[in-house]
């Protein structure tokens, strides 16, 4: 987890701690220690801030730099191909 990434697109969207723990339904202190790297954050907290801040997991995690999240009828299609695939 890009930790450094977390903070960072926190402070730009001018949101604090609590209302990102809140959002999680969790404590201000429990999120502050997934931001300084004290704590792991568990996987569904991870998609959950994706979808908090409309950014990618693959962003979040530091695997790219793009942070739009990935479009609908781009994962449809994968998962076609991935049936095909199995299919074959």
């Amino acid at each position: 987890m890009n930790i450094d990434r977390l903070r960072e697109i926190r402070k730009d969207r001018d949101i604090k701690q609590e209302d990102v723990a809140k959002a999680l339904g969790i404590k201000r202190q429990q999120y502050s220690e997934y931001e300084i790297g004290k704590r792991l954050i568990p996987l569904h907290y991870i998609s959950d801030l994706a979808d908090f801040y409309n950014v990618s997991v693959d962003y979040l995690i530091g695997r790219t730099d793009t942070k739009e999240p990935y479009k609908k009828s781009i994962l449809a299609k994968q998962n076609n191909s991935k049936h095909e695939i199995t299919q074959a």
